[in-house]
């Protein structure tokens, strides 16, 4: 089983101190929600978060959701070999259940990330196809108990994408962690987290492109594809 983890993610509800703006209750009151019970959107709240701390790397909840649609529809999920985990900006964990069917409609998937924040679970009654705890990346490491944990970040020790998919299968239970951020690095304190940090590419690129390598090279490894 290979674990993937979109981590520090920029998925989260509009704090309480934009929740007056503007251009955060106009959204809000179109949908007829509180705004703290809305998801922070970049597109959407742009003039109010560039008071927020670290607001460049917040905001970008259409990163989780390209993402999540490209390893949930993944050869190597769809044969039962992939869990797939989302740890929060804020320090949230949402475990994915791997037969999910997100939306194929953004607007959509931004309600469901809202009831998801709200009630802690999708859905709300039945078996839970997403849930949502509070915890940090650390937590959630402790929790998979990983045989080793790769960083997937432009800093790290320069690889191939096949010799790496080929070195992570050969672990018991590997663990591979993918920033769900925009721009900049892991914080230091996660990063820390590491047994290994690795590049498979000599510049950045956008999650979800990581996230199709990763899963194309792994499945190609296992003799998926």
């Amino acid at each position: 089983m290979i674990n993937i983890v979109l981590a520090e993610s920029a998925l989260e509800t509009v704090p309480a101190e934009i929740a007056d703006h503007p251009s955060v209750k106009r959204p809000a009151e179109r949908k007829g929600k509180d705004p703290t019970n809305t998801l922070l959107d970049i597109s959407y709240h742009y003039t109010a978060m560039k008071d927020l701390k670290d607001w460049d790397r917040r905001g970008r909840p259409d990163i989780t959701y390209v993402t999540l649609l490209t390893l949930l529809e993944s050869p190597l999920n769809k044969e039962g070999r992939l869990s797939i985990y989302v740890h929060t900006v804020k320090d949230f964990i949402i475990s994915v259940d791997p037969e999910v069917k997100l939306p194929r409609n953004y607007t959509r998937f931004e309600g469901l990330m809202e009831q998801l924040f709200e009630v802690f679970k999708v859905p709300p009654k039945g078996k839970p196809l997403m849930t949502l705890k509070r915890g940090t990346l650390r937590d959630l490491i402790r929790v998979v108990g990983p045989s080793s944990t790769f960083f997937l970040t432009e800093d790290g020790r320069k690889a191939k994408i096949e010799s790496f998919a080929k070195k992570v299968v050969k672990e018991d239970r590997p663990l591979i962690v993918i920033g769900g951020f925009q721009r900049g690095e892991f914080s230091k304190e996660n990063l820390e987290l590491a047994d290994e940090r690795v590049s498979v590419y000599k510049e950045p690129l956008d999650t979800w492109v990581v996230a199709a390598m990763v899963a194309h090279e792994l499945g190609k490894a296992l003799g998926i594809i």
